[in-house]
């Protein structure tokens, strides 16, 4: 089932997310295969659990597009369940973002180079894991989501006015993209 990605403006994409339960693993185990057909259809890198309006703390990442600049993306395809980040590079860079929940939108974002992370797998088997370069940057962008905090809440405050239109635009539905949204 390819889910609506839902738009910047609706509360979904602004509040913490609720931890899975192991007992929900079937459920999950299908809800993950769902958001991978939802990203590939959109043509994304990364979908968290609240894009497709489910306040959960999940997300995918799908980096195989970005193999060409970074070989060890190649079929790197991911789900994330109950992360936490606990530890943050001091180096930094600034990446381009956009975001399926904001189409047509870009701003550059500074992001940690590396970081480390617990998360379970989709049999909740934990890991802890350390990622560096477009990996990191990937996650820490789908991490935010189930922090209830979006991409442009990272750009300086002068951008952040700037985009002001766009986004006023994009929570009153005035947008266009070739994915189903709601």
């Amino acid at each position: 089932m390819i889910y609506p990605i839902v738009i910047y403006g609706d509360e979904v994409l602004r509040k913490p997310c609720e931890p899975l339960s192991p007992d929900t693993a079937a459920e999950t185990k299908t809800l993950i295969e769902n958001m991978f057909l939802t990203l590939g259809e959109a043509g994304g890198v990364g979908l968290a659990a609240p894009q497709i309006g489910r306040s959960l703390r999940l997300f995918i990442i799908d980096c195989t597009p970005w193999a060409e600049d970074d070989p060890t993306c190649a079929d790197y395809k991911r789900a994330f369940i109950n992360p936490e980040i606990y530890e943050r590079s001091t180096e930094t860079k600034i990446y381009s973002e956009g975001c399926l929940s904001f189409p047509g939108l870009y701003a550059d974002v500074k992001r940690s180079l590396s970081i480390r992370m617990h998360y379970l797998d989709t049999d909740f088997q934990p890991h802890d894991e350390e990622f560096t370069g477009l990996k990191a940057w990937v996650i820490q962008h789908e991490y935010d989501h189930i922090e209830g905090i979006v991409f442009t809440d990272r750009v300086s405050p002068l951008r952040r006015n700037l985009l002001k239109g766009k986004l006023l635009n994009l929570a009153k539905g005035k947008y266009k993209c070739a994915y189903k949204t709601k």
